[in-house]
């Protein structure tokens, strides 16, 4: 760790921070994130970072309803509502691989997944951050903890961005309410495009994807732009192409291509292909990071495996939950 880093809380204050107003507080974020995330990330395929907005609420509500709070407290609620950003994220990118294989889980197995794969994960970063967090200090960005960490800091100088946010949540929702509850006007807008094997041109107009646009920056934007136009504009006008003339039915479609329009097109083949992509792109960042992980591990057990002496005053930021635990909770799990 760099030894001349200064936590903003020094080890030796004394700061309320694992509170029960920040708790509940944490948790009600937490469902509203999650929810919100687990829609996003089904309708349009990725997820958004809860740290941020959830930091800047966090700090509006605490600031108007109690004076006193601390930014340990802050920290501690921002924490637990971007959990459930990460938990949703892990439960639709993963369980609707269940339903493309005709295995649909109950809700009940579905809940029994994501309450031991986060129990699981939990248990995992305890060995981690050690590396992660303490030796890698000033190596790794970390720009999403840096921006939280800044936003919380700067708590007591006003919460003009707790009023930005909250204007920002008051006109999606109206937004949403115009569309989806009053009918004003579409939300989808798409054309057709005889030229391309008539393929579709579409636009979504929600205020959700401007937002998420806005948060993963123009480059992934882009790619994300690029990814959806290979497979309208090339991928569907080819499979159309060559399935023309073809009256066979391939499954997993039950009509030949001939007679598809190009969203059953999409359903029936590319989101396939999609889902391969996503699979490849998931195990080339698993085996480009593998290093990494594999020394994270032998630093984070070493540093576990030393034990710790209980008659000797441990900084509050060196504590850590016993190995002890960490082995039980995931042969638990397991």
């Amino acid at each position: 760790m760099n030894s001349t880093f200064i936590p903003h809380i020094k080890p030796e204050s004394h700061v309320k921070e694992f509170s029960i107003r920040a708790t509940i507080l944490g948790l009600v974020l937490g469902l509203v994130f999650g929810v919100g995330n687990a829609y996003l990330g089904l309708k349009v395929g990725t997820t958004v970072s809860a740290s941020i907005p959830a930091a800047v609420i966090s700090m509006a509500i605490l600031k108007i309803f109690f004076k006193r709070a601390s930014v340990l407290e802050n920290n501690i609620v921002q924490t637990i509502a971007s959990v459930g950003e990460g938990l949703a994220a892990g439960v639709i990118f993963t369980v609707p691989a269940l339903f493309l294989l005709g295995e649909p889980p109950s809700p009940f197995r579905m809940f029994l997944l994501s309450l031991l794969g986060g129990i699981l994960g939990v248990l995992f970063m305890i060995p981690m951050r050690r590396y992660i967090i303490v030796h890698e200090h000033g190596k790794l960005p970390f720009p999403e903890g840096t921006a939280c960490a800044e936003i919380l800091m700067s708590s007591e100088a006003g919460n003009t961005s707790a009023k930005l946010t909250l204007i920002g949540i008051a006109v999606g929702a109206l937004y949403k309410v115009c569309t989806s509850a009053l009918y004003l006007w579409n939300e989808s807008v798409s054309w057709g495009m005889k030229f391309l094997q008539k393929t579709q041109f579409s636009l979504d107009g929600t205020p959700s994807l401007l937002g998420v646009g806005f948060i993963i920056g123009a480059r992934t934007s882009a790619l994300l732009f690029s990814g959806g136009g290979v497979a309208w504009w090339v991928i569907i006008p080819m499979i159309r192409f060559f399935g023309e003339g073809n009256p066979s039915i391939i499954s997993p479609a039950t009509i030949p291509i001939a007679e598809m329009s190009a969203s059953q097109i999409w359903s029936n083949y590319v989101r396939y292909i999609g889902a391969g992509a996503v699979a490849i792109g998931g195990f080339l960042s698993i085996f480009s990071i593998l290093p990494m992980i594999g020394k994270t591990i032998r630093v984070g057990l070493k540093e576990l495996l030393r034990g710790v002496d209980s008659s000797k005053n441990i900084p509050r930021t060196e504590r850590d939950i016993s190995l002890k635990w960490l082995i039980l909770g995931s042969v638990a799990v397991i």
